[in-house]
């Protein structure tokens, strides 16, 4: 296992005036509460802290858009080099528009399928809101923008197709609001996407979910997978230090299962983390839970 060290917030709103985004300190939080030590990996990569601005930026209208893809190109970079030396790459960031450098280094390498567990679909585009009054955040968006919608600069990578990962190779576990009226993104519903929202998840059970993320990775023979985890997906009363809590949520133990079966897979070859922000975990116990969460899986 190669870990590799992404401190960004770029994909992120400020949560009031004049402050950052924390989820630039997770990768520093999260190894002082022992990561190192669960998952025991060979290597550590880490990439340098990107500069944050909430201003529009020149010539887009994604948040921070400039400088959140010269990040995704370093670490696309350092995934690739991770995959092509047969390393297991264990991302840990950040905020989830990290996610979109690790599947273009993963992606240069053939075919992808995207386990994307999240309690949200992160499915925002501008199909389905307007980029010219708000601002797009990409932590937001990866899903819609890792599947070829959105603006070039954050769907257009070096070396890759577009989409990186096509809709029928791409399973969403964990969407909390899809049954609420006012669903941000409800146009998800309509494409090839596998999805498993955290209500189905949490009535069928982990070993339900896993056939049908099985079933869905079977149209992909012969690909790879990378896995997302994005800790929202927790019920916020395990899990609050995150931009935008909810509930309901996996439970840690069906999130662990399902987890360790799919980093074990032979097709497996990398994963993100993301959201944790330990300006909202004063005490480090949030940490420690997702250090508890990880520590099962296998030493790759």
């Amino acid at each position: 296992m190669r870990m590799i060290l992404a401190p960004s917030n770029l994909g992120l709103r400020p949560p009031r005036p004049d402050q950052e985004p924390g989820t630039w300190r997770a990768p520093a939080a999260l190894m002082e509460a022992g990561v190192q030590n669960a998952l025991e990996p060979g290597d550590i990569i880490e990439l340098s802290r990107p500069t944050y601005s909430p201003e529009p930026q020149s010539g887009t209208r994604l948040r921070n858009g400039p400088e959140l893809r010269r990040f995704n190109l370093a670490l696309a970079d350092t995934v690739e080099q991770a995959i092509r030396e047969r390393e297991f790459a264990f991302v840990l960031g950040g905020d989830c528009s990290i996610l979109l450098g690790a599947l273009a280094g993963a992606r240069r390498h053939g075919p992808l399928s995207l386990l994307h567990i999240d309690g949200h679909s992160d499915f925002r585009h501008p199909g389905n809101y307007d980029p010219e009054t708000t601002l797009g955040a990409v932590a937001g968006m990866d899903l819609a923008l890792a599947t070829g919608r959105g603006e070039a600069m954050a769907t257009t990578w070096p070396g890759c197709p577009v989409p990186l990962v096509e809709d029928r190779h791409a399973i969403q576990l964990g969407e909390r609001e899809n049954r609420d009226a006012d669903f941000a993104w409800p146009d998800v519903n309509t494409t090839e996407i596998t999805r498993i929202d955290v209500f189905e998840a949490n009535r069928s059970g982990p070993l339900a979910v896993i056939e049908r993320i099985d079933g869905a990775l079977a149209k992909l023979p012969g690909g790879a997978l990378w896995i997302h985890l994005d800790v929202d997906v927790l019920d916020q009363s395990i899990m609050p230090a995150v931009d935008c809590p909810g509930s309901p949520g996996l439970s840690p133990d069906d999130l662990q299962l399902i987890l360790t079966r799919y980093a074990a897979d032979r097709r497996c070859v990398g994963m993100t983390v993301t959201v944790f922000d330990p300006d909202l975990d004063p005490e480090g116990v949030h940490a420690k839970t997702i250090v508890e969460i990880l520590s099962l899986l296998p030493r790759v």
